[in-house]
């Protein structure tokens, strides 16, 4: 059977690569794409000229399909988009904003346009709008996320909508992949996972950090302020905090979390922030991304073919 989101990303594994902040560089990018799935520069806080870079050195360490993602919000998004219409980015992901404004300019580049939802009345929208595919992204996800849990995200998101889904948010292995398709989901896009992989640019206590979390180590903040995000309890959280508890909007917090992102993943992870989500506490050892990849798909065909519980 065909994978119709293989259709749209052109890859060989149905695998998305979360665009984690302070992570998502080319050297991950280009590891994941190489290794199957489709790797995707995180472009928040980026001028033009460090995407231009990003995305040629990608290229310079695979000629496979890769994705650069937008943060809606940001100042700059027309000169993001001029950028990758430039380099013919073939996949662009989309967060924090509507992406409506962004679909025809995008599509007119020559991107597959696949925005990120937190509900089936989302995706219904972003289906009508004319995207490509969506990634519905739970919420015991790393990073900022929603208030629905992956399970009834994806089955809920599946049956709005006829575009392909990807499942974010709790999968780092094989049984998370199965589960996914059996949700009706067509892919899965991974963050914490590769947090733990070799070739993610940051500090080996970042990498640490999230193979020793469990299950219920990290916790979520700032829905009050509309910007939810889950991360561990880290002084650099408390800072987040303190902005928040002396009146401080989202306008005041994206930046300094952005920053404290930034300041974890090259190893202070003390003063800074270390944002993984719940599925942590399966991840249990580093490994280069290749490993990661091709025993998750091999996992994934065992466990659909050994399903007779019924």
């Amino acid at each position: 059977m065909s994978n119709p989101l293989l259709e749209v990303i052109g890859t060989k594994y149905p695998i998305l690569q979360g665009a984690m902040g302070g992570v998502a560089y080319h050297q991950l990018v280009a590891a994941v794409s190489e290794a199957g799935g489709l790797g995707i520069i995180a472009s928040a806080g980026m001028d033009k000229e460090t995407l231009h870079e990003e995305i040629r050195k990608t290229r310079e360490l695979t000629d496979k399909p890769f994705g650069v993602n937008l943060m809606l919000m940001s100042p700059n998004i027309a000169d993001m988009i001029e950028v990758i219409a430039e380099e013919k980015v073939p996949v662009v992901t989309t967060g924090a904003g509507n992406p409506k404004p962004v679909i025809e300019p995008l599509h007119q580049a020559g991107c597959k346009v696949i925005p990120v939802v937190a509900t089936a009345r989302q995706a219904a929208k972003m289906e009508a709008a004319g995207v490509d595919a969506v990634v519905c992204e739970g919420n015991e996800a790393g990073g900022h996320i929603g208030t629905v849990a992956t399970m009834t995200l994806t089955r809920a998101v599946s049956k709005a909508v006829k575009i392909p889904v990807v499942t974010a948010g709790g999968v780092a292995d094989g049984h998370g992949l199965a589960a996914a398709f059996a949700l009706g989901a067509s892919g899965a896009q991974l963050g914490t996972v590769l947090v733990a992989s070799e070739e993610a640019p940051i500090a080996d206590n970042y990498k640490e950090a999230t193979v020793s979390a469990q299950e219920n180590s990290t916790f979520e903040m700032a829905r009050e302020i509309g910007s939810p995000i889950r991360l561990l309890q880290t002084k650099g959280s408390d800072h987040l905090q303190e902005i928040i508890d002396n009146g401080g909007g989202r306008e005041d917090f994206e930046p300094v979390s952005l920053e404290l992102l930034v300041k974890g993943a090259k190893g202070d992870t003390e003063n800074g922030t270390v944002t993984i989500g719940q599925i942590a506490g399966v991840v249990e050892e580093v490994r280069p991304v290749k490993e990661i990849l091709d025993s998750m798909i091999e996992e994934a065909d065992q466990v659909i073919s050994s399903l007779s519980i019924l």
